[in-house]
Protein backbone atom coordinates (compact mmCIF):
# COMPACT_ATOMS: atom_id res chain seq x y z
CA UNK A 1 0.00 0.00 0.00
CA UNK A 2 2.91 2.49 0.93
CA UNK A 3 4.85 1.41 -2.49
CA UNK A 4 1.87 1.95 -4.56
CA UNK A 5 0.99 5.15 -2.74
CA UNK A 6 4.11 6.49 -3.31
CA UNK A 7 3.74 5.53 -6.90
CA UNK A 8 0.75 7.87 -7.25
CA UNK A 9 2.71 10.84 -5.76
CA UNK A 10 5.28 10.22 -8.19
CA UNK A 11 2.56 10.12 -11.33
CA UNK A 12 1.16 13.33 -9.71
CA UNK A 13 3.89 15.43 -9.78
CA UNK A 14 4.87 14.00 -13.23
CA UNK A 15 1.51 15.24 -14.26
CA UNK A 16 1.92 19.04 -12.28
CA UNK A 17 5.02 19.50 -13.71
CA UNK A 18 4.16 18.82 -17.01
CA UNK A 19 1.37 21.47 -16.79
CA UNK A 20 3.70 23.98 -14.77
CA UNK A 21 6.44 24.07 -16.54
CA UNK A 22 5.75 24.44 -20.44
CA UNK A 23 9.14 25.21 -21.14
CA UNK A 24 10.55 21.45 -20.00
CA UNK A 25 11.30 19.81 -23.99
CA UNK A 26 8.47 18.93 -25.79
CA UNK A 27 9.99 15.75 -26.62
CA UNK A 28 11.05 15.01 -22.94
CA UNK A 29 7.35 15.53 -22.06
CA UNK A 30 6.45 12.22 -24.02
CA UNK A 31 9.00 9.97 -22.23
CA UNK A 32 7.93 7.97 -19.02
CA UNK A 33 9.19 10.18 -16.75
CA UNK A 34 9.70 9.53 -12.76
CA UNK A 35 9.71 11.93 -10.43
CA UNK A 36 13.03 12.41 -9.68
CA UNK A 37 13.95 13.21 -13.42
CA UNK A 38 11.13 15.24 -13.85
CA UNK A 39 12.73 17.39 -10.59
CA UNK A 40 16.15 17.39 -11.92
CA UNK A 41 14.37 18.71 -15.59
CA UNK A 42 12.63 21.63 -13.26
CA UNK A 43 15.68 22.52 -11.51
CA UNK A 44 17.65 22.72 -14.67
CA UNK A 45 15.29 24.59 -16.57
CA UNK A 46 15.59 27.86 -14.26
CA UNK A 47 18.21 30.42 -14.82
CA UNK A 48 20.23 32.02 -11.89
CA UNK A 49 17.32 33.86 -10.82
CA UNK A 50 14.52 31.28 -10.74
CA UNK A 51 13.31 31.99 -13.99
CA UNK A 52 12.36 28.77 -16.49
CA UNK A 53 14.96 29.97 -19.32
CA UNK A 54 12.39 29.74 -22.27
CA UNK A 55 10.81 32.39 -20.55
CA UNK A 56 13.88 34.22 -20.11
CA UNK A 57 15.12 33.98 -23.25
CA UNK A 58 11.41 35.30 -24.94
CA UNK A 59 12.37 37.97 -22.47
CA UNK A 60 15.92 38.90 -23.24
CA UNK A 61 14.38 39.26 -27.19
CA UNK A 62 11.90 41.80 -26.35
CA UNK A 63 13.91 43.45 -23.93
CA UNK A 64 16.30 44.08 -26.91
CA UNK A 65 14.09 44.94 -29.06
CA UNK A 66 13.10 47.88 -26.44
CA UNK A 67 16.70 48.84 -26.21
CA UNK A 68 17.04 49.11 -29.45
CA UNK A 69 14.45 51.82 -29.87
CA UNK A 70 15.66 53.70 -26.51
CA UNK A 71 18.74 53.64 -28.32
CA UNK A 72 17.89 55.24 -31.54
CA UNK A 73 14.72 57.67 -29.81
CA UNK A 74 17.93 58.61 -27.17
CA UNK A 75 20.22 59.51 -30.68
CA UNK A 76 17.20 61.71 -32.29
CA UNK A 77 16.61 63.45 -29.00
CA UNK A 78 19.66 64.41 -28.78
CA UNK A 79 19.37 65.90 -32.53
CA UNK A 80 16.50 67.81 -31.50
CA UNK A 81 18.66 69.40 -28.42
CA UNK A 82 21.70 70.33 -30.80
CA UNK A 83 19.32 71.77 -33.66
CA UNK A 84 16.13 73.46 -32.61
CA UNK A 85 15.82 76.63 -33.58
CA UNK A 86 13.10 79.07 -33.11
CA UNK A 87 11.46 81.57 -29.98
CA UNK A 88 11.07 78.83 -27.73
CA UNK A 89 14.86 77.67 -28.63
CA UNK A 90 15.74 77.86 -24.93
CA UNK A 91 12.84 76.18 -23.28
CA UNK A 92 12.98 73.44 -25.97
CA UNK A 93 16.65 72.65 -25.85
CA UNK A 94 17.02 72.75 -21.93
CA UNK A 95 13.77 69.91 -21.98
CA UNK A 96 15.23 67.96 -24.65
CA UNK A 97 18.47 67.60 -22.86
CA UNK A 98 16.22 66.46 -19.58
CA UNK A 99 14.73 63.83 -21.84
CA UNK A 100 17.60 62.62 -23.70
CA UNK A 101 19.79 62.17 -20.19
CA UNK A 102 16.81 60.26 -18.87
CA UNK A 103 16.75 58.04 -21.77
CA UNK A 104 20.48 57.28 -21.30
CA UNK A 105 19.70 56.27 -18.30
CA UNK A 106 17.17 53.81 -19.62
CA UNK A 107 19.48 51.92 -21.81
CA UNK A 108 21.72 51.17 -19.05
CA UNK A 109 19.32 49.53 -17.35
CA UNK A 110 17.38 48.14 -19.59
CA UNK A 111 20.45 46.23 -20.89
CA UNK A 112 21.69 45.36 -17.04
CA UNK A 113 17.88 43.82 -17.15
CA UNK A 114 19.17 41.25 -19.97
CA UNK A 115 22.32 40.68 -18.64
CA UNK A 116 20.64 39.64 -15.32
CA UNK A 117 17.74 37.35 -17.45
CA UNK A 118 21.22 35.63 -18.30
CA UNK A 119 21.56 37.01 -21.63
CA UNK A 120 23.04 39.28 -24.31
CA UNK A 121 22.47 43.15 -24.77
CA UNK A 122 22.62 44.14 -28.33
CA UNK A 123 25.31 46.20 -28.73
CA UNK A 124 25.65 47.48 -32.34
CA UNK A 125 24.33 50.67 -34.00
CA UNK A 126 23.44 48.40 -37.15
CA UNK A 127 21.14 46.18 -34.73
CA UNK A 128 19.67 49.07 -33.29
CA UNK A 129 18.66 50.54 -36.57
CA UNK A 130 16.90 47.23 -37.64
CA UNK A 131 15.18 45.81 -34.87
CA UNK A 132 13.73 49.63 -33.72
CA UNK A 133 9.91 50.40 -34.65
CA UNK A 134 11.23 54.17 -34.14
CA UNK A 135 12.87 55.83 -37.19
CA UNK A 136 15.95 57.62 -37.42
CA UNK A 137 15.05 61.74 -37.54
CA UNK A 138 17.41 63.81 -39.62
CA UNK A 139 17.80 67.45 -39.88
CA UNK A 140 14.50 68.63 -37.32
CA UNK A 141 15.43 71.79 -36.74
CA UNK A 142 11.62 73.23 -36.00
CA UNK A 143 10.52 73.70 -32.22
CA UNK A 144 7.23 71.95 -32.84
CA UNK A 145 8.36 68.81 -35.01
CA UNK A 146 10.87 68.27 -32.87
CA UNK A 147 8.17 67.88 -30.29
CA UNK A 148 6.14 65.51 -32.09
CA UNK A 149 8.91 63.31 -32.60
CA UNK A 150 9.45 62.99 -28.98
CA UNK A 151 5.79 62.26 -28.54
CA UNK A 152 5.82 59.91 -31.44
CA UNK A 153 8.88 58.34 -29.60
CA UNK A 154 7.44 58.03 -26.52
CA UNK A 155 4.22 56.18 -27.29
CA UNK A 156 5.98 53.77 -29.23
CA UNK A 157 8.49 52.86 -26.50
CA UNK A 158 5.11 52.62 -24.05
CA UNK A 159 3.42 50.50 -26.52
CA UNK A 160 6.87 48.48 -26.63
CA UNK A 161 7.11 48.21 -22.70
CA UNK A 162 3.20 47.54 -22.51
CA UNK A 163 4.01 44.33 -24.05
CA UNK A 164 7.29 43.71 -22.89
CA UNK A 165 4.67 44.05 -19.08
CA UNK A 166 2.14 41.10 -20.71
CA UNK A 167 5.25 38.84 -21.41
CA UNK A 168 6.52 39.01 -18.02
CA UNK A 169 3.49 39.01 -16.70
CA UNK A 170 2.78 35.44 -17.95
CA UNK A 171 6.50 34.42 -16.82
CA UNK A 172 5.70 35.32 -13.31
CA UNK A 173 8.87 38.14 -13.64
CA UNK A 174 8.39 40.50 -10.99
CA UNK A 175 11.78 42.42 -11.81
CA UNK A 176 11.05 43.36 -15.54
CA UNK A 177 7.26 43.70 -14.84
CA UNK A 178 7.93 46.57 -11.95
CA UNK A 179 10.80 47.81 -14.45
CA UNK A 180 8.43 48.01 -17.16
CA UNK A 181 5.31 49.26 -15.38
CA UNK A 182 7.38 52.26 -13.59
CA UNK A 183 8.70 53.21 -17.20
CA UNK A 184 4.91 52.88 -18.29
CA UNK A 185 3.67 55.41 -15.65
CA UNK A 186 6.27 57.68 -15.86
CA UNK A 187 6.14 58.35 -19.39
CA UNK A 188 2.24 58.57 -19.67
CA UNK A 189 2.51 61.83 -17.52
CA UNK A 190 5.45 63.14 -20.56
CA UNK A 191 3.09 62.19 -22.73
CA UNK A 192 0.10 64.54 -21.56
CA UNK A 193 2.47 67.32 -20.77
CA UNK A 194 3.52 67.00 -24.46
CA UNK A 195 0.57 67.09 -25.61
CA UNK A 196 -0.76 69.95 -23.62
CA UNK A 197 2.51 72.17 -25.23
CA UNK A 198 1.32 71.13 -28.64
CA UNK A 199 -2.07 72.18 -27.94
CA UNK A 200 -1.20 75.48 -27.21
Amino acid sequence: MKERYSGDADNLFCTAAKTLYPYIDAELTQLPLTAATTRELVMTDTNSIGLHEGSASQLAEKLNDLLANYQIFYMNVRGYHWNVRGSDFFELHAKFEEFYTDLLTKVDEVAERILTLGHKPVHAYSDYVSLSRIQEDKDVHDGTTCVKGVLKGYQTIIELQRELLSLASDADDEGTASQASDYIREQEKTIWMLNAYLSK
